[in-house]
């Protein structure tokens, strides 16, 4: 065992694929000089370490909760980056400055709309409460609505494995087994349900890597389904020409998981997984530097388009966001792609794509900024029994609501342990594919035009945003759930659509304008009346899936037009409207 660091360095593979890890005793070894060294002798301008063990331990030698990390320091950060690969050559530095400087927003992300990605791990083996199961099984707090408090939970576990200090959550690695798993079939399910980019699924908060790991030991390679789940699932999505990318909700692991005295928590083999036993200081300093070791990993084994992020804001962390950003972006100049970093709020001050938990914190109005949603597809993220997904048409309505505001739809699916996606989610997904073939070109590539929409539901959300203003609203950094009396956060009506709800979209200087709800008369669009700040003129009407143009008429009251007998799709109706000169 070492007694002092040993660095290691992550340098990019020739044949540029995979990475190395380069060092005395690779990546075990690393995870040993953290747990002693740093003990025994801290890094140059570092904290003095606290006086505590690996394994805490009561008078009685009874294993003890740890005590919660301080805040990370300036010194405990630059202790983390000792052994990082330096920013390859390029036009990003460190710098939020140069970040803003230098970024841009893909044309991918803005041009594909609609994207998928999944929960998926070792907590689709119980298949109870939620994905949060960890901290659940062992105690931890629970979330409204996954499973009617912790002891509930517990006595499930109990019930159905024993209790948590005889089983615990590393017993359910050999049922996580993907033995059912294809990954070219699901790729070209996510290709017909019409999506462009999908992110595989790459860490949760238990921290269980998904990812063949040089860094984590305890990842899918070593464990459960013993194959790289992400490499795999990446290779057939770019194999059908989907963008990829990888979701990362580590952040918060070092100490998301409740301490159990007697569990196996305090199993030496299993300790640095839990990361309960040991919350020291240089127990957190060892976290911080394999959060950023892992995310470069990630790169380059696999260059996504996008490394999504659940996590927010909190500047002690920059230093380390600006390595792992500058890395990536310079890295995606090499490779001759344009790639993106999604995460919530003000997690990343600058070349950060929007993202939202839940449809419910999506933008009510139309922004100047991009943005996503993740949206799971049942009310839970990961997969639980007997939970039922929305019908399709929720997620074309918000998949419509978004675009027409300059967002995107990055919709969350809930596979099996066994790898298989339950039919009643595969038909939700095929049920959006066959409406996007018909309505698809009011969608992809698409950009806003001057208004996202008319009608009741419209109305409504803009005077919801007009009390949300008064009271203090955070604009693009939201991250409170919206909404009002009659509209739901991203402007959904929770009574249903009218056919006077219309949402418009452009593609150069043709308008599309959807229609929500089927309509038994002409649907009279108000924005487009005699008089409205609209130049050009209507020439042609075409309803998207019907052969054949429209009828129609215009005067001070809109455009009007007749609809046909017969529905070309379900869900909602997208009108072709050509002849105006767009701004």
């Amino acid at each position: 065992m070492p007694s002092c660091l040993t660095l290691l360095r992550l340098q990019p593979c020739p044949r540029h694929r995979t990475s190395r890890w380069s060092g005395n005793a690779g990546a075990l070894a690393l995870s040993l000089a953290f747990a002693t060294g740093l003990h025994a002798q801290a890094a140059p301008g570092a904290p003095a370490p606290v006086e505590e063990t690996n394994v805490i331990t009561g008078p009685a030698g009874t294993p003890k909760a740890a005590k919660r990390a301080p805040r990370e320091s300036p010194q405990m950060i630059a202790a983390a980056l000792q052994g990082i690969p330096a920013i390859p050559p390029g036009p990003y530095q460190e710098s939020w400055e140069s970040i803003r400087e230098n970024y841009q927003d893909p044309a991918w992300f803005r041009d594909g709309k609609f994207g998928i990605m999944m929960h998926w791990g070792i907590y689709s083996v119980p298949a109870h409460a939620s994905e949060w199961y960890v901290r659940y099984m062992y105690g931890g707090n629970i979330l409204a609505g996954d499973g009617g408090g912790n002891a509930a939970v517990v006595k499930w576990h109990t019930d159905h494995f024993g209790p948590p200090t005889q089983f615990g959550y590393k017993d359910f690695l050999p049922m996580y087994t993907a033995a059912k798993w294809d990954p070219d079939a699901w790729a070209a399910l996510f290709k017909k349900a019409g999506a462009k980019y999908v992110l595989a699924p790459g860490e949760h908060h238990d921290g269980f890597s998904n990812w063949d790991s040089a860094i984590n030991p305890y990842n899918a390679k070593n464990y459960g389904p013993h194959r790289d789940l992400d490499g795999d699932l990446i290779k057939a999505l770019e194999k059908v020409g989907l963008k990829t990318g990888v979701s990362n909700h580590s952040s918060v692991h070092f100490d998301f998981i409740p301490a159990l005295p007697g569990s196996d928590q305090y199993d030496p083999k299993w300790a640095a997984f839990y990361s309960v036993a040991d919350r020291s200081d240089a127990a957190r300093t060892k976290f911080l530097h394999d959060w950023v070791a892992k995310n470069l990993e990630l790169i380059d084994k696999y260059h996504p388009d996008m490394l999504w992020f659940d996590m927010n804001g909190g500047r002690n962390w920059d230093p380390l966001k600006l390595r792992v950003a500058a890395y990536y972006f310079n890295r995606a100049k090499e490779w001759g792609k344009e790639v993106a970093i999604s995460a919530k709020t003000d997690a990343w001050l600058a070349g950060q794509v929007m993202d939202y938990e839940r449809e419910g914190r999506a933008p009510m109005e139309l922004t100047d900024w991009v943005w996503q949603p993740d949206d799971p597809i049942t009310n839970k993220f990961g997969y639980v029994q007997g939970v039922p997904p929305y019908p399709a048409d929720q997620f074309v309505w918000k998949l419509v609501e978004n675009v027409s505001k300059n967002g995107n739809l990055l919709l969350n699916i809930s596979p099996r342990a066994d790898g298989t996606i339950p039919q009643e989610q595969q038909d939700v997904l095929l049920a959006i594919g066959r409406w996007l073939d018909v309505n698809g070109e009011a969608i992809y590539g698409s950009r806003p035009w001057i208004k996202y929409g008319e009608g009741p539901a419209a109305d409504a959300a803009a005077a919801v945003m007009v009390k949300a203003r008064a009271a203090g609203f955070a604009g693009r950094l939201n991250g409170q759930n919206q909404g009002g009396p009659t509209v739901a956060g991203g402007g959904l009506p929770k009574k249903g659509y009218t056919p006077k709800d219309i949402r418009f979209t452009t593609l150069g200087d043709t308008l599309y304008a959807t229609v929500m709800s089927w309509p038994n008369e002409p649907v009279v669009i108000t924005s487009l009346g005699v008089g409205q700040p609209v130049k050009g003129e209507v020439q042609q009407v075409e309803l998207l899936g019907h052969a054949g143009n429209l009828p129609f008429t215009r005067d001070a009251e809109g455009l009007k037009v007749t609809f046909p007998t017969d529905k070309p799709c379900d869900y909602a109706y997208v009108l072709k409207i050509t002849g105006l000169r767009l701004p």
